[in-house]
């Protein structure tokens, strides 16, 4: 039976690692939680970080490559349509224009 199959495989991948944590853990240390890095200032910046920080950090944002005015664009109409990012469609362009110009190639 397919459910029974998946019930089972998912007992095996949470309990799995369990079984074999033993005598020789380890401990690491992370690095420190970096999830609200600051955002360059700017106009739109507010919206920005309200509208793309429901879904991730705004790491993701400072550490992309610098772009252009298109391709920032293109990504926030990807993560609308594509990742189904709760944006308002006016604030879309108030978005891309902020990631052009803090964040932008120059080009």
């Amino acid at each position: 039976m397919k459910i029974a199959r998946a019930v089972t495989l998912a007992a095996v991948v949470l309990v799995g690692p369990l079984a074999v944590w033993g005598a020789d853990q380890k401990t690491i240390t992370l690095p420190p939680d970096n999830s609200m890095a600051t955002l360059a200032p700017g106009p739109g910046m507010e919206v920005a970080r309200a509208s793309c920080g429901l879904c991730h950090s705004t790491d993701y944002i400072v550490r992309q490559p610098r772009s252009t005015a298109q391709q920032w664009q293109a990504e926030v109409t990807k993560m609308v349509k594509v990742f189904g990012a709760p944006v308002n469609p006016e604030n879309e362009k108030t978005i891309a224009e902020y990631l052009a110009s803090a964040y932008g190639s120059g080009k």
